[in-house]
């Protein structure tokens, strides 16, 4: 099988972005074609689009019915179904690849045929003023050492490594096939959700994680700068995960390992006990095979407060 790829493209309001992104895909040789979702925009990006698409029919357009406005998890996933290539690679529009993106993927795809996927390093170009301390963290999206594909989603779900991003992961098409879409009720943390995913069931091989091949643009308007947004759906993901392993057989233990990071987000908010009561009990009737399951012993507020706030009296 060749290796060429679809790159997928969610635009909205992009204008000042849109055009640096699409030729950053078009110059690598694997890409075969750049498929753009144009998500609503009001701006000029469709017509920068079409208008791109006269020279090269390459980049493929298209839209949501009626020309809505769905967000990036809906877009993706239109662009994921029209995808002609057996390889997906992602790109935010507001970010570009840098020469040679794909090659050692390429390379790490044909030597093992067992690979669904290949992360790499994402690091950042400034279009605005940054801070000291936004230039000491802003520097990559990378894990830090190389994983075994059976230890990554404990790796990143703690972040004890780095983290992952979109723009640094190639994939097999019938990876979607198995671990499913982008999950459209998540407006922010829909990327971590489908890296968790693929980590837990798919087999990620490590790349090159010491420099970057694709550069995050950081502007006025990112949306990762919603922290109260992010807060609200970080626990979103958490969920969103709990519900997808509650209906794709994942093993118990990945499972109780989710509920964990759950469990802390729920802690640190410091909610009332009766709130943090009714919240777990929602969640298990929500999830029932996990109800008679010993996760919902192990999570039930009172003792894992206990637990918590006194440890020797669980010492073994």
């Amino acid at each position: 099988m060749s290796f060429l790829i679809s790159v997928i493209i969610p635009a909205y309001n992009v204008e000042r972005f849109i055009e640096k992104a699409i030729n950053s895909a078009l110059l690598q040789p694997e890409v075969n074609e750049v498929v753009v979702v144009n998500d609503g925009s009001t701006d000029k990006t469709l017509q920068i689009l079409k208008t791109l698409q006269i020279s090269n029919s390459k980049i493929k357009i298209y839209q949501h019915q009626n020309k809505v406005n769905k967000g990036r998890s809906a877009s993706r996933n239109l662009g994921i179904k029209h995808a002609k290539e057996n390889y997906i690679a992602f790109l935010d529009a507001d970010d570009f690849y840098l020469e040679d993106r794909f090659a050692n993927d390429k390379k790490i795809f044909e030597e093992n045929k067992k690979a669904d996927g290949v992360y790499n390093a994402v690091g950042f170009h400034f279009y605005r003023e940054v801070t000291p301390l936004e230039k000491e963290q802003l520097k990559l999206n990378t894990i830090t050492k190389k994983i075994k594909p059976e230890k990554l989603f404990d790796a990143i779900i703690s972040s004890k490594y780095g983290y992952l991003h979109l723009n640094g992961l190639t994939v097999r098409k019938s990876v979607f096939n198995f671990i499913g879409y982008f999950n459209e009720q998540l407006m922010v943390a829909e990327d971590s959700d489908i890296i968790f995913k693929m980590a837990i069931k798919c087999r990620l091989e490590s790349g090159i994680i010491e420099e970057p091949l694709a550069l995050r643009g950081i502007h006025e308007t990112n949306v990762f700068d919603q922290k109260d947004l992010y807060k609200k759906y970080n626990m979103k993901l958490y969920e969103s995960i709990i519900s997808w392993s509650s209906k794709n057989q994942i093993s118990i233990d990945e499972i109780d390992v989710v509920f964990n990071w759950l469990w802390v987000v729920r802690f640190r908010e410091k909610n009332k006990l009766h709130e943090d009561l009714m919240y777990w009990v929602m969640l298990f009737m929500k999830n029932p095979e996990f109800l008679f399951s010993y996760l919902s012993v192990k999570y039930f507020p009172i003792i894992r407060l206990r637990k918590k706030l006194f440890p020797f009296l669980y010492k073994q």
